[in-house]
């Protein structure tokens, strides 16, 4: 053979033994970086609270005052001095005591007056009957003595009631507040009567409050509050009117809790704070951390199906409270995101890590 053509043999066998080197460390390359390939990226993990929604009643505190229930003015209803006075600011009166005493003004004599008249009246009708009886005196003057002794008896009671205008007597049980008259002093009864002493009842003492048009559904007759009084007083109370109309200026409604206020301790005209307790509603606790937006800006929470999967729910808040926010519209059972919701979105799969409820 040729030395030529060995040379040629050889350089084919070598080129084609470098050609399967090649081909046999490249599948050896492909093998290790299959083997060296890295596992999936961990998820993501966040911290869910599992909350389920229960019936809540709600508060809302609002600042007011206290308001006697019941204020009147004792007047005089005739025209006289005042001779006696039997009260001053203070006094504690039941309704019809005696407060103060007019002169007299001639209405005794009135009464004694009348008093006379029908005892005229009684004896001439009772000697006049007997003669209708014995048929000396006409039978058809018989109504005639009846009409005069119902007119004396009449005229009588006029008087007595007269008489009893000139005693100024409690309309109502409470506490003198107000004495503008003072002994000596001449009353002059026109059209209205002349005001003798202001009474308010303390008991019961009621607490109003302005509640807005947003939050009356939740206030119904008959709902419990709480009452503080700057003053020091803490009590219960009911709520006993809710008003129809709303104030001009404010566009919000009278409420009126009613207190027990048996020893006065509660003076009227304070300021308080009312915590009223509203109507019962769905709502689920939650951290306050947890609230957080959506992307299209609506206020929620965001939660982890049963799939693994973010999802995001829009919620109303029901009651904020001092450490906890009591909200509407979460979705019953859910594990809601309070670590971390805001470093999510929905549809991504996160590893839910349950943490413990507070309180």
């Amino acid at each position: 053979m040729k030395p030529s053509r060995i040379v040629a043999i050889a350089l084919v066998v070598g080129g084609v033994a470098w050609i399967g080197s090649g081909q046999i460390g490249r599948g050896d390359t492909k093998s290790e970086a299959k083997v060296a390939a890295p596992a999936a990226a961990p998820r993501f993990k966040v911290a869910v609270l599992p909350v389920s929604s229960q019936m809540h009643a709600r508060r809302i505190v609002l600042s007011g005052r206290t308001e006697a229930d019941k204020r009147v003015m004792a007047v005089a209803r005739t025209s006289g001095v005042v001779i006696d006075l039997r009260v001053r600011r203070g006094s504690l009166v039941k309704a019809g005591d005696v407060l103060a005493v007019l002169s007299d003004e001639a209405r005794e004599a009135q009464v004694t007056q009348a008093r006379a008249r029908l005892e005229q009246r009684k004896l001439e009708a009772t000697a006049r009957l007997k003669l209708i009886e014995t048929g000396s005196y006409p039978l058809i003057n018989k109504p005639q003595l009846q009409a005069e002794l119902q007119a004396a008896a009449a005229g009588l009671a006029q008087a007595e009631a007269e008489r009893l205008k000139g005693e100024v007597t409690a309309p109502i049980s409470g506490v003198v507040n107000e004495v503008p008259v003072e002994v000596g002093q001449a009353l002059q009864v026109m059209m209205a009567g002349a005001n003798v002493a202001e009474i308010i009842a303390l008991d019961p003492m009621l607490a109003v409050v302005e509640v807005a048009e947003r939050q009356l559904s939740g206030v119904v007759i008959g709902g419990r509050a709480e009452v503080r009084t700057v003053t020091g007083q803490k009590t219960e109370g009911i709520v006993r009117f809710v008003s129809k109309k709303a104030s001009q200026g404010t566009r919000t409604y009278r409420v009126d809790v009613e207190v027990q206020n048996q020893d006065g301790a509660i003076p009227d005209g304070v300021t308080c704070e009312v915590d009223l307790l509203l109507a019962a509603v769905p709502a689920g606790k939650v951290p306050r951390s947890a609230l957080t937006f959506s992307s299209e800006g609506k206020l929620g929470i965001r939660h982890v199906a049963a799939d693994g999967k973010v999802a995001f729910a829009p919620v109303s808040v029901v009651e904020d409270a001092q450490g906890e926010l009591w909200l509407a519209g979460l979705p019953d059972g859910a594990q809601v995101i309070v670590e971390g919701q805001d470093f999510v979105r929905e549809g991504e799969v996160v590893e839910a890590v349950p943490v413990r409820a507070q309180g």
